[in-house]
């Protein structure tokens, strides 16, 4: 089977360099190298253990009222909006 592969220059250097110590074809070296990757890589994602987030509680810093919070985006939009140059003649 033909099949084009992009690479990084750097791996694509040391497949050469592979393939010119060994004295075997580039062919031969990218065929080994990725049935060797194939066969000692990662384990597939069903025999990985779950990652889990370990959560913890969180809360606001004394003073601060959530319910208010709105309310203080609100005056915020207000204070960017008449900072604004608006044009009257309209």
């Amino acid at each position: 089977m033909r099949t084009t592969l992009t690479m990084d220059d750097d791996v694509a250097a040391s497949l050469k360099t592979l393939a010119r110590d060994t004295g075997r074809s580039f062919k031969a070296v990218v065929n080994d190298v990725m049935r060797h990757g194939l066969l000692t890589g990662e384990k597939p994602l069903s025999q990985r253990e779950p990652f889990r987030v370990e959560s913890a509680a969180r809360g606001f810093l004394p003073g601060i009222d959530p319910l208010k919070l709105n309310q203080l985006v609100d005056e915020l939009e207000v204070d960017r909006f008449t900072e604004q140059p608006h044009d009257r003649a309209a």
